[in-house]
């Protein structure tokens, strides 16, 4: 059975210490759907949350933003296949937002996922997808009732599956609407043992890291941090609200994807011009339960220094401790893009 969660507590376990693994923002995608007659699958992983808008209606004058099916009311079930953004992750949990679905909400769902490992050949891993069986799928979250119009978090019994995985299915049973789906889980990077003596960013989502911790996030999410590339303007990196106290500061802590010794950190304030962190300093520090990062001790590597507007910032470090998070502080507050930890697996 699924664990109903109340969103306090889906926000302390499952989000702040996981990734959503099939977010449009981090690179999923659909592969494939049973039907999309009034709304399209493609709106499930959108980043923003769902609203009513005038510009888009499909049928009827309707405004849909999320999936919506076709009612045929029959046994059985409508589903989405969905591609990680990332090369595979161990699943703990999910949201399933059904806001505006009310009188043709789905009434239930479920969650399956499948590990299928690429060949180096991007289409035929998609086409492999479409020829797996139906026995092939592994429940992730049991059939599980939905309500109308609501947010509902589920986690899973037990907490992490035992395998990770590449894909996952959403069914909703038998058929309606689901206006946004979230799917968490930890990143597990499929890498060649070469790999570990290679210097790679491990504060990036797709190698494991995490925003386990931030002071604020009024405009942007820190989770952002994180991503590939460079974005494509302000409203895809981290940004707080504006600071009104003498001494305030900004902050976001980091998971690593391993332990690791840095070499280089890059602060990255791309599209951030009236609105950049005056300053910046960042910390490390090594803790072998996460519970204990409340009392660890911070090394100090990169200390106080100027940022700029829209630019890459790239620091050296000089230091030969192992290092598991980071602490990146911006004074007093503003907008980072990106932030990218390189080092060693130590």
């Amino acid at each position: 059975m699924a664990n109903i969660l109340a969103q306090e507590e889906f926000q302390k376990t499952i989000v702040s210490q996981y990734t959503d693994v099939i977010g449009e923002k981090l690179g999923g995608s659909i592969v494939s759907f049973s039907d999309e007659w009034f709304a399209a699958a493609e709106n499930l992983i959108k980043p923003k949350a769902p609203i009513r808008d005038a510009t888009r209606f499909t049928y009827a004058g309707a405004w849909y933003d999320g999936w919506e099916t076709r009612r045929h009311n029959e046994e059985g079930a409508d589903w989405v296949i969905f591609k990680f953004g990332v090369s595979s992750a161990k699943l703990v949990g999910c949201e399933v937002d059904t806001a505006f679905f009310n009188g043709n909400h789905a009434p239930a769902i479920s969650v399956e996922a499948v590990q299928i490992l690429n060949n180096g050949n991007s289409s035929d891993f998609d086409d492999d997808i479409l020829k797996i069986k139906e026995e092939d799928w592994e429940t992730v979250i049991p059939k599980t009732e939905c309500g109308p119009s609501q947010r509902h978090f589920f986690a899973r019994d037990g907490g992490e599956t035992e395998k990770n995985y590449t894909h996952a299915r959403l069914k909703m049973y038998p058929d309606g609407g689901i206006a946004r789906f979230r799917l968490y889980g930890k990143v597990i990077p499929v890498t060649s043992a070469s790999d570990a003596s290679k210097k790679l960013d491990y504060a990036s989502v797709q190698n494991g890291g995490v925003a386990i911790s931030v002071s604020d996030q009024h405009f942007g999410t820190a989770d952002n941090l994180l991503l590939p590339g460079r974005g494509h303007d302000m409203s895809d990196g981290w940004e707080t609200k504006r600071s009104r106290e003498p001494g305030h500061v900004d902050w976001v802590v980091i998971r690593l994807g391993a332990p690791i010794k840095i070499q280089d950190i890059v602060i990255d304030t791309a599209h951030f011009r009236g609105n950049f962190p005056q300053k910046v300093n960042i910390k490390a520090t090594k803790v072998d339960n996460e519970s204990e990062i409340q009392d660890a001790q911070w090394t100090t590597v990169v200390p106080d220094l100027k940022t700029s507007a829209d630019k890459e910032h790239e620091f050296k470090v000089d230091n030969d401790g192992i290092f598991s998070h980071v602490k990146v502080t911006i004074i007093p507050d503003g907008g980072v893009k990106r932030v990218r930890v390189y080092g060693v697996k130590a």
